[in-house]
């Protein structure tokens, strides 16, 4: 039998796609609030991958990473999806969402993201919460499977995780 332990710590991130750059800045500082002090905020990247979101946000898209400074039990994963889907809404115009965050963590060996949709590759949490590996670090990258997502697979979305994980092995050491 296997012994129960504490998982390790996790370092939280939240992926922001936005037509509106005040939008941004705005649910920025309603995040910092929320999960704390930011650690690493991206450039800011064209986001062009599909218009799944065009109709309701607008365009062009853009998208920013923030990940913040405290590290966090991975278990709080789902909590922080239903988070930020209520601040969405709370940003929403006539039913229509102004900015899509959605949260993941990263590992040191992988990347994981929250979602409301089911798949065959997502494990549900509870609360109507599902999570994906997304990206799984082998030969010192960060690798996509069959099912992760065009823009993640993307290399400069690979080169700031690889950042992230570099700062996320300094805090584990000073742990």
């Amino acid at each position: 039998m296997g012994v129960i332990r504490k998982p390790e710590l996790v370092l939280p991130f939240i992926s922001t796609i936005y037509s509106n750059s005040n939008t941004f800045y705005h649910s920025k500082e309603i995040l910092k609030n929320i999960f704390g002090e930011i650690l690493l905020i991206s450039p800011t990247f064209q986001w062009d991958y599909s218009t799944y979101y065009k109709d309701e946000i607008g365009w062009p898209l853009q998208r920013q990473f923030i990940f913040f400074k405290s590290l966090i039990d991975p278990g709080l994963l789902a909590d922080i999806k239903l988070k930020t889907n209520e601040i969405e809404a709370s940003l929403s115009t006539e039913g229509k969402r102004n900015i899509n965050l959605d949260p993941g963590y990263l590992t040191l060996s992988k990347v994981v993201l929250a979602s409301t949709k089911n798949y065959a590759h997502r494990i549900y949490l509870g609360k109507g919460i599902y999570a994906e590996v997304t990206l799984i670090y082998k030969d010192y990258t960060y690798r996509p499977h069959l099912f992760t997502y065009r823009d993640y697979q993307d290399k400069t979305h690979i080169d700031l995780f690889l950042k992230a994980r570099e700062i996320l092995k300094k805090m584990l050491v000073k742990k």
